[in-house]
């Protein structure tokens, strides 16, 4: 059973999240809260698998909240689910952990789905802003903002991991990567884990920003040709 947090100010929204993720046999709505204050207060009591989070909150908003959140609960999976596609926001929240982003308009069917995915360590992102979020990647390699490695922790990196790498720094999922280089989903998600205590980072969108910051999402791209 995957333990759903549902956070928004307006009182229909937070109702409507309950009822309607109520039906999911493998979801179970723990709480539904309206501001990141009492978030907090919820995943300390109640340690949800994912936050539906919206962004403009009162008292703290969802983009602090969710920097909170990953700070002290690193494994907590958050969706921000909102009706801005404004760039700060989207920037913000991947920046600070957030492993989805999407918009309020999508089908209860995606949204279920996408609870499902992130759980299981797929990152989720609306088609609509999709092409925004690779924009934004791509200008962070060029500003002060670029995640620190050192050439040291790159040096056990495997050949395959370094492929993995190119893929989620193009955006593929577990499941895609997989498929593209015939391992099992299982071996992806365990590769990842490695990768990430290697390059000390925190999760799968610093890695797919660092590896188009440093040009590693065309290296399997050099070594075939």
């Amino acid at each position: 059973m995957i333990k759903v947090l549902i956070a928004d100010d307006q009182e229909l929204m937070r109702q409507s999240l309950q009822i309607i993720l109520g039906m999911e046999q493998d979801l179970e709505v723990i709480g539904a809260v309206e501001n990141g204050t009492e978030v907090i207060r919820a995943v300390r009591k109640e340690k949800p698998d994912v936050i539906l989070m919206d962004i403009r909150m009162p008292e703290m908003d969802g983009v602090v909240c969710t920097q909170i959140i990953k700070e002290n609960y690193p494994n907590i999976r958050i969706i921000i689910l909102t009706t801005f596609d404004d760039d700060e926001y989207v920037f913000n929240a991947l920046k600070y952990g957030a492993s989805g982003y999407l918009l309020k308009g999508i089908s209860t069917k995606e949204l279920a789905e996408a609870i499902r995915k992130v759980y299981h360590g797929t990152a989720m992102i609306n088609e609509d802003i999709a092409s925004k979020v690779l924009r934004l990647f791509s200008r962070m390699a060029q500003t002060n903002l670029a995640i620190q490695v050192d050439e040291k922790q790159t040096a056990d990196l495997k050949p395959t991991e370094w492929h993995i790498i190119a893929l989620v720094g193009r955006g593929m999922s577990n499941k895609e990567i997989a498929g593209k280089l015939g391992l099992s989903d299982g071996s992806v998600r365990n590769s990842l884990s490695a990768i990430l205590s290697k390059l000390d980072l925190r999760d799968r969108t610093q890695l797919a920003i660092w590896a188009v910051q440093t040009g590693a999402v065309n290296r399997d791209m050099e070594d075939k040709m």
